[in-house]
């Protein structure tokens, strides 16, 4: 089964998140309490006590401005929640896809190369999560449409994570 890379919001994107979001409004960072909030800077759970935020992030319109795509009423912004500060970002030794447990659902929404909806499914993560995910992502890059996949939370709507076609297959 192949391999795809879960990808966080890129560095330059996350310095200007940390003045202000893609909704205009300014940062206001906060201490975390409990912990296990998804940070999407890092792709792991928030820590007790470690300098968060939670930010207002529109995937699709910075990917969009990088590739020349025109998105139109596709552009979404929702919440994500990132560190304050600059972070080392994922962990290179980490396995898996982020955010996972058995039982979660999870929307995979597919767009093509003009940032349009080429469709999706409804994904409840499996026991087996990384089979789950990696099915899913072959699904999907089945369609030579097909430039990008974002995941995301059914419950709040919000962005989990991207896979590209160009990075998609690991190995051969």
């Amino acid at each position: 089964m192949t391999t795809y890379e879960a990808r966080a919001i890129e560095p330059d994107a996350l310095k200007e998140l940390r003045e202000t979001d893609d909704a205009g409004r300014p940062c206001e960072p906060y201490i975390a309490t409990e912990g296990g909030d998804p940070l999407r800077c890092c792709l792991r759970g928030s820590e007790p006590g470690e300098r968060i935020a939670l930010v207002s992030y529109a995937p699709l319109r910075r990917w969009a401005a990088a590739t020349w795509a025109r998105p139109g009423a596709y552009d979404e912004q929702g919440p994500v929640f990132i560190h304050a500060e600059e972070c080392e970002g994922p962990d290179p030794a980490r396995t898996g896809y982020p955010f996972s447990r058995a039982g979660a659902l999870r929307t995979v929404r597919r767009y093509d190369a003009d940032g349009r909806i080429v469709g999706g499914r409804l994904l409840e993560i499996p026991t087996d999560e990384e089979r789950g995910y990696d099915e899913a992502f072959t699904e999907a890059f089945a369609d030579p449409a097909v430039a990008l996949v974002h995941v995301r939370a059914v419950e709040y709507g919000c962005w989990h994570f991207e896979v590209r076609r160009e990075s998609s297959p690991s190995g051969d």
